[in-house]
């Protein structure tokens, strides 16, 4: 078994972009890794962010960038100011406290509520609107821990533990940031390890270079190849994907994602009725007709700002 933590931000766009590279692994070697997320806790307040001259309408443009060359889903409203990602990165802690493995499912609704909605991550309502997709939690009580004591000192924990990167092989490859202090991972970051082997993955990667360090790790490992059409795709992931997410599943070794035909039999499913699309900012995620205790794309349309 090989281990991999995942250094990881709800605000990162970085992070979110990598998400096609995220979902290819994990239907290539499935639970041969054994995930664990570590939230980096990006911002403790607003006035961070304003400090370093961001502003709404330079995250927003930097989104239609990132919309442009890796592809997931962004809405281009801007957003009445920024927000930091303290409070959601707990609502992160809280779940993965309350219900061990729901983390992932509220990581991703935070995400994909914080690129193509008006969300501002460090409201707890709007916390709470984007988790109403997520099955088996219950958003407002997820909220109201954010602030108890066992959640506040995990989060610290975490993000210790990702303010640990100095002398790290991201931080040779430029891959870390020293924004608050400390030389940390950037989002997204993989650690590998196995046996006492420890690889690190820092930042932004192309999925080839997750699959280098696991396949090193251990040659021994059933690799799953890429399906001939997306309907095992979204059983697999019920909780559904985005088109290039999709289109990253379906290339095969060495292949650029062909996002135009992953859409075609996207859209092939639909009309036989096997396959749900959800409209999402400039594209949507896409599930299966039958998927079972999967996240509930009607329960929350968008996050409106009081």
């Amino acid at each position: 078994m090989i281990s991999a933590t995942l250094y990881s931000d709800p605000a990162c766009p970085w992070a979110y972009s990598e998400s096609p590279a995220l979902r290819v692994i994990e239907w290539r070697y499935g639970d041969q890794l054994d995930w664990r997320l570590i939230l980096v806790g990006l911002t403790e307040e607003a006035s961070q962010y304003e400090a370093r001259g961001y502003t709404p309408v330079r995250g927003v443009l930097g989104q239609a960038r990132f919309r442009e060359r890796y592809g997931m889903p962004f809405s281009t409203q801007v957003k009445p100011r920024m927000s930091a990602t303290s409070r959601a990165c707990r609502a992160v802690v809280a779940a993965r406290l309350q219900h061990p493995g729901s983390e992932w499912r509220v990581f991703r609704a935070l995400q994909l509520a914080n690129f193509n909605s008006p969300m501002l991550l460090d409201e707890d309502a709007h916390i709470a609107e984007a988790l109403r997709i997520v099955p088996g939690i219950d958003p407002d009580q997820i909220v109201a821990q954010i602030d108890a004591d066992q959640v506040v000192e995990v989060y610290r924990h975490d993000k210790d533990d990702t303010r640990k990167a100095a002398g790290s092989a991201a931080e040779l490859q430029g891959k870390t940031a020293t924004t608050d202090g400390p030389v940390r991972f950037t989002a997204p970051s993989i650690v590998f390890e196995r046996d006492g082997t420890r690889l690190v993955a820092g930042g932004f990667q192309p999925v080839e270079a997750y699959d280098i360090l696991v396949t090193n790790l251990d040659p021994t490992l059933h690799r799953e190849p890429p399906p001939e059409d997306p309907a095992p795709l979204l059983d697999r992931f019920p909780d559904g994907l985005t088109t290039q997410e999709v289109a990253a599943l379906m290339a095969g070794n060495n292949e650029q994602p062909d996002r135009a035909a992953a859409e075609g039999a996207l859209l092939t499913l639909v009309a036989a009725g096997a396959a749900i699309r959800h409209p999402l900012g400039d594209d949507a995620v896409w599930q299966s007709a039958t998927a079972g205790d999967a996240m509930d794309f009607g329960a929350r349309q968008a996050v409106a700002v009081s």
